[in-house]
């Protein structure tokens, strides 16, 4: 098993998306974060705008839709244009 391979229960392992992939955590009513990395069987993942990270169950997380990226993307277009930093 690679180090991005979580073990579910009799199910093939969930493969890790790459760090910095947007994901929603549905076990948190549905969190959008970056993922971090893996951390023992949870996965580490972290707010867009900064933050503390949190750990989730791999099972409980799905990658963003297109319409969820997108509107993450327009919140830091417009944090920018505010001369905000992100």
């Amino acid at each position: 098993m690679s180090e991005g391979d979580v073990p579910t229960e009799g199910r093939e392992p969930l493969h890790a998306p790459t760090p910095g992939t947007l994901v929603v955590d549905t076990g948190r009513g549905d969190r959008l974060g970056e993922f971090r990395g893996v951390a023992g069987p949870y996965w580490s993942l972290r707010p867009v705008g900064g933050g503390p990270e949190w750990e989730a169950e791999p099972g409980a997380v799905r990658r963003a839709t297109r319409a969820e990226r997108l509107h993450v993307e327009l919140e830091r277009w417009n944090a920018r244009s505010r001369g905000e930093r992100l």
